[in-house]
C-alpha cells in the first residue's frame, strides 16, 4: 500500500514540475514577444496557456487520488495539500502571462525595451518560479525563504518601472498610451511574483506545518 502510495506521490512531483516549467515557458514567451514586439509570439502564448488549465486539473485529479484512496501520514497530507494550494498560484501565474501576451499587439509595433528595467523584472519573476517549485520538489525550507526574500527585486523592479514611465509621460504626453500599457504589464509580473512567493511560503507549510507564521 505504502509504495503505490509513494509511486502516486512521485507521479504528483514529477507533474508538478512539469506544470512548474510550463510556467517558465509562457513567461519566457511573453518575456519574448514583448522585448522583441513579436505579436506572433504573443499569441502563442496565449495559445499556450491552455496546457497549463489542462495540468491544473490532472494534479487536481491526483491529490484527489491520494487523498481518498490513500492513508496519507501527517507530513504526507501537508505535502498534497501544499500542492494544492500550488497548482492555483500556478494557473493564475500562467493566466497573468497570457494577460501580458495579449496587451503586446496594442503597443504599436513598439518593444518593452524602451522601458527600464522590463527584462530584469521578467528575469526575475521566472527565476522566482523555477525556485519556488524547486524547493517544493526538494523539501528546501531555505530556498523557499530565499523565493520569499527575491521578491524584493520584483518590487524594486516594479517602483523602477513606474518612475520611468512617469517621466515618460511627463516629457511626452504621447506617449500616455505606451507607458500605460507598460505599467499593467509591469503589474502582471509583480502579481505573477507574488505567486511564486506564495508557493514558497506553502513548501514552507508542507514541511513544517507553519504557514505565515501561524500553525496549521
Amino acid at each position: 500500500m505504502r509504495n503505490h502510495f509513494d509511486e502516486q506521490l512521485a507521479l504528483l512531483n514529477k507533474r508538478l514540475t512539469e506544470m512548474g516549467a510550463m510556467c517558465e515557458n509562457i513567461i519566457a514567451m511573453s518575456a519574448k514577444a514583448l522585448l522583441e514586439g513579436d505579436s506572433k509570439i504573443a499569441s502563442k502564448a496565449v495559445s499556450f496557456g491552455g496546457n497549463i488549465d489542462r495540468m491544473e486539473r490532472e494534479i487536481e485529479s491526483i491529490c484527489l487520488k491520494l487523498l481518498l484512496q490513500q492513508q496519507p501520514v501527517a507530513r504526507d497530507l501537508r505535502q498534497i495539500s501544499a500542492a494544492l494550494k500550488m497548482i492555483t498560484d500556478m494557473e493564475r501565474i500562467g493566466d497573468q502571462a497570457e494577460d501580458i501576451a495579449e496587451i503586446i499587439p496594442f503597443l504599436g509595433g513598439r518593444t518593452g525595451e524602451e522601458c527600464k528595467s522590463i527584462r530584469k523584472m521578467a528575469e526575475a519573476t521566472i527565476k522566482m518560479v523555477t525556485d519556488s517549485v524547486e524547493a517544493y520538489i526538494r523539501q528546501d525550507i531555505t530556498l523557499a525563504k530565499n523565493v520569499e526574500e527575491y521578491d524584493d527585486v520584483v518590487d524594486n523592479c516594479f517602483t523602477e518601472i513606474k518612475s520611468s514611465l512617469i517621466r515618460m509621460i511627463s516629457q511626452n504626453p504621447d506617449d500616455s498610451g505606451y507607458a500605460l500599457d507598460m505599467l499593467m504589464i509591469a503589474k502582471y509580473f509583480e502579481r505573477i511574483g507574488d505567486h511564486a512567493t506564495n508557493i514558497a511560503e506553502w513548501v514552507e507549510f508542507s514541511v513544517t506545518g507553519q504557514h505565515e507564521g501561524k500553525a496549521l
